[in-house]
Protein backbone atom coordinates (compact mmCIF):
# COMPACT_ATOMS: atom_id res chain seq x y z
CA UNK A 1 0.00 0.00 0.00
CA UNK A 2 0.78 3.74 -0.58
CA UNK A 3 0.61 7.22 0.97
CA UNK A 4 0.26 9.92 -0.60
CA UNK A 5 0.59 13.52 1.42
CA UNK A 6 0.28 16.70 -0.17
CA UNK A 7 1.85 20.16 1.26
CA UNK A 8 2.84 23.38 -0.19
CA UNK A 9 -0.31 24.63 -1.34
CA UNK A 10 -1.82 28.57 -0.11
CA UNK A 11 -2.76 31.86 -1.67
CA UNK A 12 -0.75 33.77 -4.13
CA UNK A 13 -1.53 36.91 -6.39
CA UNK A 14 -1.42 36.34 -10.11
CA UNK A 15 2.49 36.40 -11.59
CA UNK A 16 3.39 34.39 -8.10
CA UNK A 17 5.12 31.49 -7.68
CA UNK A 18 4.28 28.02 -5.44
CA UNK A 19 6.07 24.69 -4.98
CA UNK A 20 3.72 21.78 -3.96
CA UNK A 21 5.12 18.68 -2.51
CA UNK A 22 3.80 15.05 -2.35
CA UNK A 23 5.52 12.53 0.21
CA UNK A 24 5.55 9.08 -0.57
CA UNK A 25 5.62 6.11 1.91
CA UNK A 26 4.52 2.84 2.66
CA UNK A 27 5.77 -1.21 0.84
CA UNK A 28 7.00 0.77 -2.57
CA UNK A 29 9.41 4.04 -2.79
CA UNK A 30 8.37 6.79 -5.35
CA UNK A 31 11.24 5.16 -7.85
CA UNK A 32 8.62 2.18 -8.67
CA UNK A 33 5.76 4.38 -9.06
CA UNK A 34 4.31 6.86 -11.91
CA UNK A 35 3.57 9.88 -10.51
CA UNK A 36 0.96 12.89 -11.46
CA UNK A 37 -0.92 15.94 -10.33
CA UNK A 38 -4.11 16.49 -11.04
CA UNK A 39 -6.75 19.40 -9.70
CA UNK A 40 -9.82 19.99 -9.54
CA UNK A 41 -12.65 22.71 -8.96
CA UNK A 42 -16.40 22.06 -7.59
CA UNK A 43 -18.31 21.31 -9.75
CA UNK A 44 -16.23 20.29 -12.50
CA UNK A 45 -14.29 17.00 -13.39
CA UNK A 46 -10.83 16.57 -11.79
CA UNK A 47 -7.69 17.07 -14.18
CA UNK A 48 -4.61 15.83 -15.43
CA UNK A 49 -1.85 18.35 -15.07
CA UNK A 50 1.15 17.17 -15.28
CA UNK A 51 3.02 13.63 -14.86
CA UNK A 52 5.89 11.91 -14.58
CA UNK A 53 6.99 8.14 -15.53
CA UNK A 54 9.50 5.65 -13.87
CA UNK A 55 12.72 7.04 -16.40
CA UNK A 56 11.52 10.76 -15.62
CA UNK A 57 10.07 11.69 -18.67
CA UNK A 58 7.57 14.18 -18.34
CA UNK A 59 4.23 14.93 -19.61
CA UNK A 60 2.32 18.25 -19.29
CA UNK A 61 -1.39 19.65 -20.22
CA UNK A 62 -1.32 21.99 -22.43
CA UNK A 63 -2.48 25.23 -20.28
CA UNK A 64 0.43 24.97 -17.96
CA UNK A 65 3.33 23.99 -20.36
CA UNK A 66 6.01 26.52 -20.05
CA UNK A 67 4.46 27.42 -16.50
CA UNK A 68 4.81 24.40 -14.81
CA UNK A 69 7.58 21.58 -13.76
CA UNK A 70 7.38 18.32 -12.51
CA UNK A 71 10.18 16.56 -10.93
CA UNK A 72 10.66 13.48 -8.98
CA UNK A 73 13.21 12.68 -5.97
CA UNK A 74 13.38 8.99 -5.39
CA UNK A 75 16.24 9.44 -2.91
CA UNK A 76 13.78 11.90 -1.18
CA UNK A 77 10.27 9.37 -2.04
CA UNK A 78 8.93 12.89 -2.87
CA UNK A 79 7.23 14.37 -6.00
CA UNK A 80 6.94 18.10 -6.52
CA UNK A 81 5.41 20.18 -8.91
CA UNK A 82 6.91 24.26 -9.48
CA UNK A 83 3.87 26.14 -10.36
CA UNK A 84 5.46 29.57 -11.78
CA UNK A 85 3.21 32.61 -13.38
CA UNK A 86 0.22 31.51 -11.73
CA UNK A 87 -2.98 32.50 -13.09
CA UNK A 88 -6.39 33.04 -11.26
CA UNK A 89 -7.49 29.94 -13.44
CA UNK A 90 -5.15 27.92 -11.64
CA UNK A 91 -6.99 27.96 -8.81
CA UNK A 92 -8.38 24.43 -7.26
CA UNK A 93 -7.34 21.77 -5.08
CA UNK A 94 -4.10 19.51 -6.15
CA UNK A 95 -3.42 16.26 -5.80
CA UNK A 96 -0.73 14.06 -6.24
CA UNK A 97 -1.71 10.27 -7.77
CA UNK A 98 0.70 7.21 -8.11
CA UNK A 99 0.30 3.94 -10.17
CA UNK A 100 2.56 1.29 -9.02
CA UNK A 101 4.91 0.27 -12.28
CA UNK A 102 4.94 2.15 -15.86
CA UNK A 103 2.52 4.76 -16.88
CA UNK A 104 0.61 4.44 -19.78
CA UNK A 105 1.93 4.55 -23.33
CA UNK A 106 0.37 7.54 -24.15
CA UNK A 107 0.28 11.22 -22.91
CA UNK A 108 -3.77 10.86 -22.62
CA UNK A 109 -3.48 7.98 -20.44
CA UNK A 110 -0.53 9.45 -18.42
CA UNK A 111 -2.94 12.49 -17.64
CA UNK A 112 -5.79 10.73 -17.29
CA UNK A 113 -7.42 10.03 -13.20
CA UNK A 114 -8.05 5.84 -14.45
CA UNK A 115 -4.60 4.95 -14.49
CA UNK A 116 -3.71 5.78 -11.11
CA UNK A 117 -4.36 4.00 -8.06
CA UNK A 118 -3.06 5.82 -4.86
CA UNK A 119 -4.21 9.65 -4.09
CA UNK A 120 -3.55 12.03 -1.38
CA UNK A 121 -6.20 14.25 0.22
CA UNK A 122 -5.02 17.62 -1.82
CA UNK A 123 -3.70 21.32 -1.40
CA UNK A 124 -5.42 24.03 -2.00
CA UNK A 125 -3.81 26.93 -4.29
CA UNK A 126 -5.85 29.98 -5.04
CA UNK A 127 -4.77 32.50 -7.40
CA UNK A 128 -6.27 36.20 -7.20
Amino acid sequence: HVQLVESGGGSVQAGGSLRLSCAVSGSTGSSSLCMGWFRQVPGKDREGVAAVDLEGTTTYADNVKGRFTVSKDNAKNTLYLEMNTLEPEDTAMYYCAAFLGRCGGTSASKLNTHTYTYWGQGTQVTVS
